[in-house]
């Protein structure tokens, strides 16, 4: 059978159909549906995914297994999702919404356990036996895959790090926590970080690594506590759970000064006499989360 699988994210759905050999039949995205108050809904969100199903089944002229990733996770005791910074999904039975929605079984999982698997699948994680997804963009996610099956945890919260504190009294997170890894080595986390030192307003990361190398000295400053929160925050994963090779993802992945910089940053944190960890680049771009999601049915 064919394998569907989408992405579901605060601003666009990906969906990818993928034929018996893994060859992509068809991927494509659409927005996330938002109210007249621009928030996302979730009974339209559960209408556009049901048409979106539909819609690629149509195009590929056959049913297919379906395979959804989610940010937040089903929690084991209630059904009822959880954790999720699109807001609207959390509390409610988005999986039996779902099936009753669409009569039929599916399969959700993490959207960073599906980056990892996609990763881990055939892409820069392959060969490796354990892989630690990280996904760096808007929030910090990640995911963990041991012998190309995801490992979820008890709570179905296992690679949660971007909820870890890593600052005493740090900015405030949507989780009702502060000082979060997410909010100062997410983008929206290192722009404000940069902000708040007297930074100019509407700049994006990349830009302030290019002013940090012109020798700006708030920028310069800002680039090196994102890289030593970096650092620390990774490093504390790898003494807990030693993975074979990292694999970064999000719209973070793609600064090359985290494969430098920020790798020596990891290492006098790690306790080991040697930091061997390869900390690599994914291969499949912001689709690796719609490609984990179809292979949650290999």
């Amino acid at each position: 059978m064919k394998r569907l699988g989408l992405d579901l994210g605060g601003t666009k759905i990906e969906g990818v159909v993928l034929a018996d050999d893994g060859k992509i039949l068809i991927r494509k995205r659409i927005s996330t549906p938002r109210d007249s108050d621009n928030a996302i809904a979730y009974t339209e969100m559960l209408s556009a995914i049901r048409n979106f199903i539909t819609e690629l089944e149509n195009n590929v002229n056959s049913p297919c297994s379906i395979g959804i990733g989610t940010p937040g996770t089903i929690s084991a005791e209630t059904g009822l999702l959880k954790n999720s910074n699109t807001v609207c999904l959390n509390g409610k039975p988005f999986l039996d919404d779902l099936k009753n929605c669409l009569n039929r079984d599916i399969r959700i999982a993490n959207d960073a356990n599906c980056f990892a698997l996609s990763e881990s699948t055939n892409g820069a994680g392959k060969g490796y036996a354990s892989v630690f997804g990280i996904i760096m963009g808007t929030g910090v996610g990640g995911g963990i895959v041991i012998n190309n099956c995801i490992h979820a945890g008890a709570m179905g919260i296992a690679g949660e790090w971007g909820h870890n504190p890593l600052q005493a009294n740090g900015p405030d997170c949507y989780c009702g926590r502060s000082g979060c890894v997410e909010t100062l080595i997410s983008g929206p986390g290192f722009v404000s970080d940069y902000q708040r030192s007297g930074g100019n307003l509407g700049v994006h990361p990349a830009e302030i690594i290019e002013l940090a190398e012109r020798g700006d000295p708030i920028a310069s400053a800002s680039v090196k506590r994102f890289l030593s929160n970096f650092g620390r925050a990774v490093a504390t994963v790898i003494n807990i759970l030693d993975p074979h090779v990292i694999v970064l993802g999000g719209g973070l992945s793609n600064l090359d000064i985290l494969y430098t910089r920020g790798r020596k940053a990891i290492e006098p944190h790690v306790f080991s006499d040697q930091f061997t960890t390869p900390v690599l680049k994914n291969q499949h771009g912001d689709s690796s989360g719609v490609l984990g999601a179809a292979y949650l049915w290999d």
